[in-house]
């Protein structure tokens, strides 16, 4: 038999079992001696009166040191007078299977604290003791297999698509170059490119979640040069709107699988409850949200074709408060802050285009793709771009390609919004930024 989670304990009451877990704190009175004991799913109290017949038991604990690792045998009993869990663990055998050094580098506790974040990057491992972490990265595992759920039901297939590139991806900028056996290849920002070409294979709709590398030498908190991506890609569409209809169901599937699995555990720490949108993500047109967050907060943004982070937040105010949504599409953006290859309408020369913001932050951008080649030519050099870097690229729409288009979701930011932290690098497993590339 494997590890009893802790739990799983209920169902052991009045039997002998072996248990293992660290130490989350020990209280050594004068009769009686509790530990606190602690794994990944729960804790329990382990309870050893201080007497003859137990003085090598009472000899082990008073050795102990918080975040040691032990193995205990004894007999779990339910215990209504103990406020953890109503239950207790007497043992009648404790072993030491590894010592915590007695002074901790951080405050696992001292969560609050954020001036020591570059501490706590330091001892991630440490850092990930802490119950809310272990809760974001659970979310994370339930929000990807709901994803994976869906896609599969949709008839999507995954891919995995390569890393190392011999010419830079989308626009070039912003890649990480490197030495490839004498000569120069660089990280693949998006596996955009590759996507496109499983249209022009014929393998109708695919996924992926993997790794992308961004050179920005951004220190916010929205940032990283190294993040998972979640990627799409769907043939034969007709309108960007099924993409954002596909991305929309995805998003509403995992909310219920997030809703069924970790509610109760999000409730208890965040005092409320993961709400299932049940409600259609309003669709804004980018020049119509401008306006509105002019007339309605008085401000003007930086960018002409683009949103600022102020503005995202303004919106994300706006949906929620007027449309009661956490979720909101930006549509429609002008062909100056879109890549080359989104197709544009004719007649507004706007971009078939859209992004999805969540709580106040842009959590996927996504668009119908421009499939024949001549226009996606000319469109590559109204961007200033040379053809001959992406001729591998346009090789893909030479011999048919269907109709298609797809997105890319930031799993980070989406769970950053999800558990209400202030940084990408409390729900990165390890963060990767330009000053932090250890441990």
């Amino acid at each position: 038999m494997g590890k009893i989670m802790f739990k799983d304990l209920e169902k052991y009451y009045n039997q002998e079992i072996e248990i293992q877990g660290f130490v989350d704190k020990i209280r050594d009175l004068q009769y009686v001696q509790f530990v606190i004991l602690r794994d990944s799913s729960s804790k329990v109290q382990m309870t050893v009166e201080k007497n003859e017949e137990n003085k090598e038991l009472n000899e082990i604990i008073s050795s102990l040191t918080k975040e040691s690792t032990i193995l205990a045998k004894g007999v779990i009993y339910q215990q209504e007078k103990v406020k953890l869990r109503g239950m207790e663990f007497i043992p009648n055998h404790i072993e030491i299977t590894s010592k915590s050094e007695e002074e901790l580098p951080i405050d696992i506790l001292d969560y609050t604290n954020k001036s020591n974040q570059e501490l706590r990057l330091d001892n991630r491992f440490l850092d990930l003791r802490l119950d809310k972490n272990y809760l974001i990265f659970k979310g994370q595992t339930l929000a990807e297999m709901a994803m994976r759920e869906y896609w599969i039901k949709n008839n999507f297939i995954e891919i995995h698509s390569p890393k190392i590139l011999g010419t830079a991806s989308e626009s070039g900028a912003e890649v990480f170059s490197m030495d490839y056996f004498g000569r120069k290849v660089f990280l693949a920002q998006s596996p955009q490119f590759y996507k496109q070409m499983a249209m022009a294979a014929g393998f109708n709709n695919v996924f992926e979640i993997g790794p992308v590398f961004r050179a920005e030498n951004s220190h916010t908190a929205y940032h990283a040069t190294e993040f998972t991506s979640v990627d799409i890609e769907m043939s034969w569409i007709k309108s960007y709107h099924e993409v954002m209809d596909a991305e929309e169901a995805k998003l509403k599937e995992v909310m219920k699988r997030l809703h069924k699995d970790l509610n109760e555990e999000y409730k208890e720490m965040f005092k409320k409850d993961i709400e299932i949108p049940t409600y259609d993500f309003p669709r804004i047109p980018f020049y119509e949200a401008k306006k509105i967050i002019q007339e309605n907060y008085k401000y003007i943004g930086e960018k002409e074709h683009d949103f600022d982070r102020k503005e995202e937040e303004l919106i994300g105010l706006y949906a929620k408060k007027k449309l009661n949504s956490d979720f909101v599409f930006i549509i429609d953006y002008p062909f100056a802050a879109r890549p080359f290859y989104h197709m544009l309408d004719p007649l507004t020369k706007l971009t078939y285009s859209f992004d999805l913001l969540y709580r106040g932050i842009e959590i996927t951008t996504g668009a119908q793709r421009e499939h024949r080649i001549d226009i996606l030519k000319q469109q590559a050099i109204e961007k200033d771009m040379s053809l001959e870097p992406i001729d591998f690229y346009l090789n893909f729409f030479r011999y048919g390609m269907p109709p298609h288009g797809g997105y890319g979701f930031g799993l980070t930011r989406f769970l950053m919004r999800l558990f209400e932290v202030e940084s990408i690098r409390d729900v990165t497993f390890l963060y990767r930024g330009p000053n932090r590339v250890n441990p």
